[in-house]
């Protein structure tokens, strides 16, 4: 008698749609890491996203008329606020460094020269705290110290910030929006970075999952820092404190991307050292 049909036991189905499942997630990861690498390395939608930062600074405010005063990003407290935008240089350096570490090392082979590339966020690091002992500077240099309750009596002995704080007083002076200057600079930077991985793929070099993850996980806080940015914008700080903000972080970006890094002694441009200078048939090479 003739046997019957051979019944799949349930863990080879499991096996072939798991296997099918990971097929897909490659397929859409390849997808979306070739699609964002080209909107992020032509150059004119990298224009157009400088203009869309300063439109934000400048115009978000005009927004604080028509939200809700209550919302959670009117607090200072808020999650959003603590966990990411206090800490955003960390993130960045965290998520940049490990795409940058994969992208020079895999193209060159080269542990110096990696550690070249890399240099450009210590760079990063002491613009950023430089910019916030300035800002602390300033804020020290306009303001004075008072007492909010019951008349706002001023406290003239005290002309340092933190004493005065420590103290239990308050102190009022121009407080230029650090949140606003760390968020710009990071959202810069970044764009900058990554905005090399179009070029990496037309060389043809190894795109393997861990690299392409990293890449889109450096798009994906890309994006939050614009929402917190433009949260920041619309919820908290003066308005003069904010745009002063956006154009120090600015500024900092062109006297390194745009001027420093030009030179040979500098860290080098993103991709410099990594890539031919001439890429005939660059679509053609795309992943």
């Amino acid at each position: 008698m003739a046997e019957g049909p051979e019944v799949k036991k349930p863990s080879s189905r499991l096996a072939t749609v798991a296997g099918w499942a990971l097929i897909l997630c490659w397929g859409l990861v390849r997808f979306w890491s070739n699609q964002l690498a080209w909107l992020l390395g032509a150059p004119c939608l990298r224009r157009a996203y400088h203009l869309w930062l300063a439109a934000v600074v400048m115009f978000g405010p005009l927004l604080q008329f028509y939200v809700n005063p209550r919302a959670i990003f009117a607090n200072h407290h808020n999650f959003f606020n603590i966990k990411f935008v206090r800490s955003a240089w960390g993130w960045t350096c965290i998520f940049l460094g490990g795409f940058i570490l994969l992208v020079v090392y895999l193209a060159s082979r080269r542990p110096l020269l990696t550690v070249r590339h890399l240099s450009r966020l210590a760079v990063g690091a002491g613009l950023w705290l430089g910019a916030t002992e300035t800002f602390l500077l300033i804020e020290n240099l306009t303001g004075y110290c008072f007492d909010a309750i019951p008349e706002g009596i001023l406290v003239n002995n005290l002309t340092d910030k933190r004493t005065c704080l420590r103290m239990g007083h308050r102190w009022h002076g121009y407080d230029v929006s650090g949140h606003t200057f760390l968020l710009t600079f990071c959202c810069l930077l970044m764009v900058e970075e990554t905005s090399v991985f179009r070029r990496y793929l037309a060389q043809g070099c190894p795109a393997g999952i861990p690299l392409r993850l990293i890449f889109l996980l450096n798009v994906f806080l890309l994006g939050l820092w614009n929402f917190l940015l433009a949260c920041t914008v619309v919820y908290l700080y003066e308005y003069s404190h904010k745009v002063v903000g956006a154009a120090i972080a600015t500024l900092c970006w062109y006297l390194t991307y745009r001027v420093w890094y030009r030179y040979s002694w500098s860290p080098g441009k993103p991709g410099a050292g990594l890539f031919l200078k001439t890429m005939p048939g660059e679509a053609k090479k795309r992943n």
